[in-house]
């Protein structure tokens, strides 16, 4: 199976310069630009069988230019939504650090009604099994989501320990190819943007 891991375009939260995890900004007008490149960049080079994507707006609107330029029907999944940040969500940075300061969880705790890592994780996993046993080995699926998420994909994909200090970084519409047959995994290409738009 070959997966195509894209993450959104710019959001309105890049520009506003706030945390966003779950806050449900929209992509701006560059965003929707890349979005387009992005799309017209796949339906040239790919055929996805299906595109699953983030609930939240920004993930959406890029998930449905992918799906106008080639056909492939779409598939709505909380579960591939951004790192749940809890009370940190739209605050600036400067506001964020004053009022919740970094805290050092375990694996397992939360603070400031945050996600636990290991749930997390655990979204990752589920999707990335969902994804493989629901569609054919020889299937093409495209997955539009975020950052975090995406390093939380790569983690599972290559059965990295959930504690490893291993980073995965991923551009505006930036795609990344991996190929699943059977037990084998291989990365084609990592955080990969089309030259197509400034």
């Amino acid at each position: 199976m070959r997966l195509l891991i894209i993450r959104h375009g710019e959001s309105e939260a890049d520009i506003l310069h706030v945390h966003e995890g779950r806050a449900d900004f929209e992509l701006t007008e560059k965003g929707h630009r890349q979005a387009e490149a992005a799309a017209e960049y796949i339906a040239k080079n790919y055929a996805p069988d299906r595109i699953y994507h983030s609930t939240l707006k920004r993930a959406a609107q890029t998930a449905a230019h992918i799906a106008e330029k080639t056909g492939a029907p779409l598939r709505a999944e909380e579960k591939l939504m951004e790192f749940g940040n809890g009370l940190l969500a739209g605050l600036g940075y400067d506001e964020a650090r004053e009022k919740y300061p970094p805290v050092k969880a375990a694996p397992h705790e939360a603070f400031y009604e945050q996600e636990t890592a290991l749930g997390f994780r655990y979204r990752a996993e589920f999707m990335l099994s969902k994804i493989l046993s629901e569609n054919p080995p020889d299937s093409t699926i495209a997955v539009v989501t975020h950052g975090g998420m995406i390093n939380q994909l790569y983690r599972a994909f290559l059965r990295i320990p959930h504690d490893g200090d291993y980073g995965f970084r991923s551009g505006d519409c930036c795609i990344h190819e991996w190929l699943a047959e059977d037990n084998k995994r291989q990365i084609i290409r990592a955080n990969f943007v089309p030259e197509i738009y400034g």
